[in-house]
């Protein structure tokens, strides 16, 4: 395994309690996240007023007294937020120096059309480039999506395929990848799909050497069903994606599953408002963190 930049890092993840908070919406789903949060389209004006404005929510999520290390284990941020700073210091760096809280950085560009019954992730030219950049802000690894929405075996390969090479690239900058092979909770095969994509994650997996990756996969339909996987020894941490559940319904799921820890993005800020008073806002997000906590301690 690439040494990672911080050992610290890799002893939290290892022997830590708690969850890692998902603050990465990029382009595409930043209106969707701002209008949950009570900010209206016509309250911004072009892109980069809207990523200053989410960047203002995810600083007032990152510096409230609910947010620290003790129950979330690390935070997983866009590209847009690494490049801006928190409190006066990089986004990452504030992460782990003020609040012992494990960065993570979110790599992929988004999803090709979907062909085979999955959505495999667009091409990533300047990878290396942003993988550079990672180090240098004090990152310890990485995230990247794809969607599996049919049970065809050869789209299911292709995506884990796609997701372990890429992965190897980034092994060798001495990041850890966040392998995310989401499976669509709306798929109408979606146990079947489960279990091709188990047996080639174990595949692959097996073959990883000395390696070790992360892995986020959507709660499955029957519990316990990646027990494998969290017990593999090429495996540092099974998160879970919430994939459109609620936060009530996702962390039942998550409590249902030993070993998988939570890794919620609207799960979390669900119920927050750009409208609510500190003391509101502090509360609620103190609440929901308490919550997700608690289901991932299983």
């Amino acid at each position: 395994m690439a040494a990672p930049a911080n050992q610290e890092m890799l002893a939290k993840l290892q022997n830590g309690r708690g969850f890692i908070a998902a603050l990465d919406q990029s382009g595409g789903s930043t209106p969707k996240a701002l209008k949950l949060y009570g900010v209206e389209e016509s309250e911004y004006n072009g892109d980069e007023e809207m990523f200053a404005t989410v960047h203002a929510m995810r600083t007032r999520i990152v510096t409230s007294p609910a947010f620290t290390g003790e129950r979330i284990l690390g935070a997983i941020l866009f590209e847009n937020t690494l490049d801006r700073d928190i409190g006066g210091m990089p986004s990452s760096q504030f992460l782990w120096q003020e609040k012992q809280v494990v960065p993570f950085l979110k790599v992929d560009k988004g999803l090709a059309d979907e062909e085979g019954g999955v959505q495999v992730m667009k091409p990533m030219p300047g990878l290396d480039e942003l993988l550079d950049k990672a180090v240098a802000q004090g990152v310890f690894g990485t995230k990247m999506r794809s969607v599996i929405k049919q049970a065809n075996a050869e789209g299911i390969a292709k995506v884990v395929e796609q997701q372990f090479d890429i992965g190897k690239r980034i092994l060798a900058k001495g990041l850890v990848p966040i392998i995310e092979p989401e499976v669509d909770i709306h798929s109408t095969d979606k146990a079947e799909s489960e279990t091709i994509l188990k047996g080639l994650l174990l595949k692959h997996l097996d073959a990883l050497g000395d390696d070790k990756v992360m892995l986020k996969l959507t709660l499955p339909e029957t519990a316990n069903f990646y027990k494998e996987c969290v017990e593999h020894p090429n495996v540092l941490k099974v998160v879970a994606l919430s994939g459109g559940y609620s936060r009530d319904e996702a962390n039942k799921r998550v409590s249902e599953n030993n070993g998988m820890i939570a890794s919620f993005s609207r799960a979390l800020t669900e119920g927050l408002s750009a409208k609510q008073s500190e003391d509101e806002f502090n509360d609620m997000l103190n609440s929901s963190i308490e919550s997700i906590y608690q289901a991932s301690l299983s």
